[in-house]
């Protein structure tokens, strides 16, 4: 059995209506923030993470930051995870099944990976799967395969 792949989306971030830059720099919210700090506490129920991938987007390096920090790790960046690279991150994660890694992308790429889980490995998601901004689904699975999924959402946690 392999440990679980954390599969995070990004906390909340500024409106896109209210957003006139590039959207790449589109950083959270001060309850985002909090957001991705509530993350250090989510993902110390599971096994330790020694790698944690982002999108390029700042606010999926923003969500990973403080789990990164806490771990000694380094965000790396990973363009299959961006917006609008569906196909591309559902081959990524797979190739990642089984590894104690946090990876962290976008709402529309979180749906087409729970979509392949659900659809080719019939990883049972239960009735109304949920992709809350800044949570989180601990899927295990190994060899490119998943065989479970258990969601948890976002937590705050206060900022010191």
């Amino acid at each position: 059995m392999g440990v679980p792949l954390l599969l995070v989306r990004h906390a909340q971030a500024k409106a896109r209506k209210e957003w006139s830059g590039d959207d790449r720099l589109r950083a959270l919210t001060g309850h985002g923030l909090r957001q991705a700090d509530g993350l250090v506490s989510v993902a110390a129920d599971f096994a330790p993470v020694t790698r944690a991938l982002s999108s390029p987007y700042l606010r999926c390096q923003q969500t990973l930051a403080p789990l990164a920090a806490q771990r000694g790790l380094d965000v790396e960046l990973d363009d299959a995870l961006a917006e609008g690279r569906r196909a591309e991150a559902v081959g990524l994660v797979r190739r990642l099944a089984g590894q104690d890694v946090a990876v962290c992308t976008h709402g529309d790429v979180i749906v087409e990976i729970l979509v392949s889980l659900a659809d080719e490995d019939h990883v049972d998601l239960g009735a109304t799967p949920k992709q809350a901004k800044g949570s989180v689904w601990a899927l295990e699975g190994a060899d490119g395969r998943f065989w479970s999924a258990n969601y948890r959402p976002p937590v705050v946690a206060e900022r010191v």
